[in-house]
């Protein structure tokens, strides 16, 4: 037992998978955090990562380069983020039933399309930052993956600014506090509400492009397979606050990475079907413990409306 726990400690390629994973779930969590602090349940989550992937393999396949393809990604994010917004704040329809509606569209839509279309894409380069890919063990995890996984370096803190210190951030927490409050104040709830949405699809798309060029290199409509879900269990693991949803998304990407890694980590093979099931059975029992314990924003998924409580 020793020996394993110590050869899973120290397997570097653990890490890297681990980071890898993790990476493409915090682009979806981060913006699902700023749509929750706004009030607003976002289950098309899983939608905007697959629309983003789609819509990279697309863009690179009409023109390959890379950035041009992410950007393209993130738009067909907002796409997907505009629609669910427009149906649950202009039409008043149910947040759960949108999104579980657009997660099935978006998911027949790929795999319908794909087959018209003659994708050509390939991994991004790897891009090691000099000294700090030389830590050892975690170095090559952190500082040695493809230059496109570098890009939620720059999110989190950036999304962490927006929301903390900015007046649009300001409004966006008082109105997933408050929004009667909000309201009487001046702000326009539900359009903030709707621009979070919006940086929720724009963060997801691009999440869902880098996963294509960083992680996996080639489109399949199977490839996105829940990460959405888990994406928005992160959030809740981490009681609605930045650093807690990005802890839970190494949390995900760990228990998905020891999916992949424990048979050559152990030197046999296991049962296939119940290592593919690791990842839902963390997210079930990460729900069960925390959902209950953590403080979410007051008016979470209520639809407001003027005047009334």
């Amino acid at each position: 037992m020793l020996g394993f726990l110590g050869n899973v400690l120290t397997d570097g390629p653990l890490y890297e998978s681990t980071f890898r994973l993790a990476a493409v779930l915090a682009f979806a969590a981060v913006g699902e955090w700023v749509a929750e602090r706004a009030g607003t349940i976002n289950i098309s989550v899983e939608a905007m990562l697959l629309g983003g992937h789609f819509g990279a393999a697309i863009a690179f396949t009409a023109s390959p380069n890379f950035v041009l393809a992410i950007a393209v990604g993130g738009m067909v994010g907002v796409s997907v983020a505009a629609l669910q917004a427009w149906l649950s704040h202009y039409l008043t329809a149910d947040q759960f039933g949108i999104g579980l509606t657009l997660n099935i569209l978006l998911l027949g839509l790929a795999a319908f399309l794909q087959p018209r279309f003659d994708l050509d894409t390939r991994l991004a380069g790897v891009t090691s930052i000099p000294l700090l890919a030389d830590i050892p063990v975690l170095g090559p995890a952190l500082f040695g993956q493809r230059w496109p996984m570098y890009v939620i370096y720059a999110l989190v803190p950036l999304t962490w600014w927006l929301v903390m210190r900015t007046n649009w951030g300001l409004e966006v927490r008082a109105v997933g506090e408050d929004p009667q409050a909000a309201d009487v104040s001046g702000i326009r709830v539900n359009a903030r509400r709707r621009q979070a949405i919006l940086y929720a699809g724009l963060l997801s798309g691009i999440g869902g492009a880098v996963y294509l060029f960083g992680q996996v290199g080639r489109f399949e409509s199977g490839n996105i397979g829940g990460k959405g879900i888990i994406a928005i269990a992160a959030v809740i693991f981490g009681g609605w606050t930045l650093r807690g949803a990005v802890a839970g998304c190494l949390l995900f990407g760990y228990v998905d990475a020891l999916r992949l890694n424990l048979p050559t980590i152990l030197g046999y093979s296991l049962n296939s079907q119940l290592l593919a099931s690791l990842p839902f059975l963390a997210t079930i029992v990460v729900m069960l413990l925390f959902a209950k314990h953590t403080r979410q924003p007051v008016a979470l998924a209520r639809p407001f409306v003027r005047g009334l409580k």
